[in-house]
């Protein structure tokens, strides 16, 4: 089944015409074999642990973040936790359902979290498929305050100054005060019938948050009072129904300089003037992960798990590889002169950022990886279906040519 399938969310539509996503009439892609490679960088996990239940087969773009001298990591189960980044000890552990179990009563599965997370202002944010939105104590775990958005919250909160901003599935962008929870302004965007279960998170610049929508555009939202800037639409939808006509922008929109960049499913990767959100130039991808970036370049995995690097001055493609399609490829990552992702089977794949070449593999865990991997300090932080949460590092051929020269002197 296309991966696509499983990740849609309906709104409105009738059972009947969803059920197509199962039918056997739906032709499956094949999952590109892993195949012999010339390695030149060997990965290697220099420590690992497990947090919670994981995420299993849900959506989920839960992930860790690195911050304040801590690693701190949210399970779905409701479990957060702060490790040291140097030693990797457990500093302190939140479980959610215990700590609003009289708000969760009357809700059968407890609180799913699914939003974050988000480590600013001393403080660490996370956020629910329930709507609730919490601030923590960097320092001790402590909850400092609560709040229910409007809709599910599946992508991580943006923090700016003084305001942390939501988006939600029900298309309302809500910003709230970040020392105290309070609802200041709502921005609604129109929801079509059928979109992608998932949403972007906001990025932040000069006073106004940009934000992709489940209709195919950007929007700026002003910090100051929630109202819009400008719309631009990345890709106009047509088609003869509802799933031709999708065009989400789940990604964070990407700044670079008086530019910025993103791409909609279905649609169009593009690069707009920041200030007024004139597009300069339009390229036919369609993708619903994260944007990379170094140097000139732009990188993207599409809806197929194919890779394309991208001038990002012309939008012209400078190199493709297809060999890990419908792997059901993470977001992309930049490690020094490579692009790591991770896949379905839990492999993280070393990419030769010059030519696209995959030049090193380990696996983390075979239950696979789902989330854009972490790379602080040439650290690359993982979260597992499992709930495993790894460090790997690399190691250059020279290198270990040296250390097996050694080992059998020895």
């Amino acid at each position: 089944m296309k991966s696509w399938c499983k990740n849609l969310l309906a709104v409105g539509l009738s059972v009947a015409f969803l059920s197509a996503c199962s039918s056997s009439d739906v032709e499956e892609e094949p999952v590109s074999e892993l195949v012999e490679i010339q390695a030149t960088v060997f990965p290697e996990i220099s420590w690992d642990t497990n947090v919670g239940e994981g995420v299993g087969d849900y959506y989920s773009q839960l992930r860790p973040t690195v911050r304040y001298g801590k690693l701190f990591v949210a399970d779905r189960s409701g479990v957060v936790v702060a490790f040291d980044e140097v030693t990797g000890e457990e500093l302190w552990s939140q479980n959610f359902n215990e700590e609003f179990e009289q708000k969760l009563r009357t809700k059968t599965k407890g609180l799913r979290l699914a939003a974050g997370v988000t480590a600013a202002r001393k403080k660490v944010f996370v956020g629910g498929e329930t709507g609730l939105l919490v601030a923590l104590d960097e320092a001790t775990g402590e909850v400092l305050w609560s709040a229910q958005a409007n809709g599910e919250l599946l992508s991580a909160p943006t923090v700016a100054e003084d305001v942390v901003a939501v988006n939600t599935a029900k298309g309302a962008f809500e910003g709230f005060n970040v020392d105290s929870g309070e609802k200041l302004w709502t921005y609604e965007s129109q929801l079509p019938n059928l979109t992608l279960r998932g949403t972007s998170s906001a990025a932040y610049e000069a006073g106004g948050f940009f934000v992709g929508t489940a209709d195919g555009k950007v929007a700026v939202v002003v910090k100051n009072n929630g109202q819009a800037a400008w719309e631009q639409p990345v890709f106009s939808p047509s088609g003869g129904n509802e799933f031709t006509r999708m065009a989400d922008v789940d990604m964070t929109p990407l700044i670079l300089g008086e530019n910025l960049y993103v791409a909609s499913y279905n649609g169009n990767l593009v690069s707009m003037e920041l200030r007024s959100g004139r597009i300069i130039w339009s390229r036919k991808y369609s993708s619903f992960n994260e944007l990379a970036e170094a140097g000139l370049s732009l990188y993207l995995v599409d809806d197929h798990s194919r890779i394309y690097s991208v001038d990002r001055r012309n939008g012209l493609e400078l190199w493709s590889n297809s060999t890990l399609k419908n792997r059901e490829l993470t977001a992309a990552a930049v490690v020094e002169g490579y692009l790591v992702v991770g896949d379905l089977e839990g492999y993280l794949h070393f990419i030769d950022r010059s030519n696209g070449d995959v030049v090193g593999r380990i696996q983390v865990d075979s239950e696979g990886l789902y989330a854009q991997p972490l790379v602080v300090d040439d650290k690359i932080y993982v979260q597992s279906r499992s709930g495993k949460i790894a460090i790997v590092t690399l190691s250059k051929q020279e290198t270990k040519v040296e250390e097996d020269t050694n080992a059998s002197a020895e």
